[in-house]
């Protein structure tokens, strides 16, 4: 399956490293819009706001996105803790469509 979209922007989140006490997760996250793919490292843990790498995107609203995406992980990784499951997704993918916010 190719992430090119036609349109809008695809983030994938590729989990690489859990911390022992699984309070923590570190993401490699790519966006792949119609024209380019931007890398970026996602630091996520509990409680805590997700901590994104500069990248050289010029976007801000791609930004926006990912930060959106990244905040949401977190709060399902809390809830899948407390319920015992494990906290944090090897992969997440998802579309916005363009026009779509964050």
């Amino acid at each position: 399956m190719s992430l090119k979209p036609t349109a809008g922007a695809r983030f994938l989140l590729e989990r690489t490293a859990v911390a022992t006490d699984e309070r923590s997760a570190s993401y490699r996250a790519s966006i792949h819009t119609p024209d380019r793919v931007l890398e970026v490292e996602a630091e996520l843990a509990l409680e805590q706001p997700p901590r994104l790498t500069a990248s050289a995107y010029a976007d801000d609203a791609l930004h926006k996105q990912l930060m959106a995406i990244a905040k949401q992980v977190s709060r399902a990784a809390n809830k899948s803790r407390a319920d015992g499951l494990p906290a944090w997704p090897r992969r997440v993918l998802r579309w916005k469509g363009p026009g779509r916010g964050a």
